[in-house]
């Protein structure tokens, strides 16, 4: 089951489509600083309530999220019972430019996150710098969190299906990362524990 948000809820009407052009942009970006960041965080923990409590849920929750959807994504991972987590090109993480007063606290919450994250980026993506990069990284790695790391070739918004950024190639083989952290933790389950009798036994 997947539950995909309006983020912009509160400032545009339902089920409006903002372009993919330079306009679009400059609208996007300026919703992105327009709305508390306390709003984003009640989204996530209503979209997640709202799954968890569904009857073909598993229980099992997981978030993923592209652009600026990476940086909510990764807030949302901050949520209890979250088990994984997938940011593409997580936009405004390093220089803390969610929301309004742009001045975001998600460098500061490291230590809330506990779901195993993928973290994916593009080496060429001028909006996170490698100086940016290594900001979110080293947070993490102090925070003693559990992630994934992987830097590839790509500008940015490389996974999307138009204009002349996309990579479909590359698309591809992050998708398959992101199916196998969501299979590993959301489906079948970690591998299991091995001890020192030999080999886990399964049950049928």
């Amino acid at each position: 089951m997947v539950a995909v948000p309006e983020i912009y809820h509160e400032l545009v009407p339902a089920g409006t489509v903002i372009a993919y052009d330079q306009a679009g942009a400059e609208q996007g970006n300026a919703l992105k600083i327009a709305k508390e960041v306390s709003s984003y965080d009640s989204d996530a923990r209503t979209a997640l309530g709202f799954l968890q409590s569904h009857p073909n849920c598993t229980g099992k929750l997981g978030v993923m999220g592209i652009c600026v959807g990476g940086h909510l994504a990764f807030r949302a991972a901050m949520n209890p019972g979250v088990l994984a987590g997938v940011c593409f090109y997580a936009t405004d993480i390093h220089k803390r430019g969610l929301g309004k007063g742009t001045n975001d606290n998600t460098l500061d919450r490291m230590k809330e996150l506990h779901a195993e994250m993928l973290m994916i980026w593009g080496q060429q993506d001028p909006h996170i710098p490698r100086e940016g990069r290594a900001k979110v990284y080293n947070a993490m790695v102090d925070a003693g969190a559990r992630f994934t790391w992987a830097e590839f070739n790509g500008q940015h918004a490389f996974m999307r299906d138009e204009g002349p950024r996309y990579d479909p190639a590359l698309a591809l083989k992050c998708y398959g990362l992101a199916l196998e952290l969501f299979k590993r933790k959301l489906g079948e389950g970690d591998l299991p524990e091995q001890t020192s009798g030999g080999p886990a036994e399964s049950k049928h």
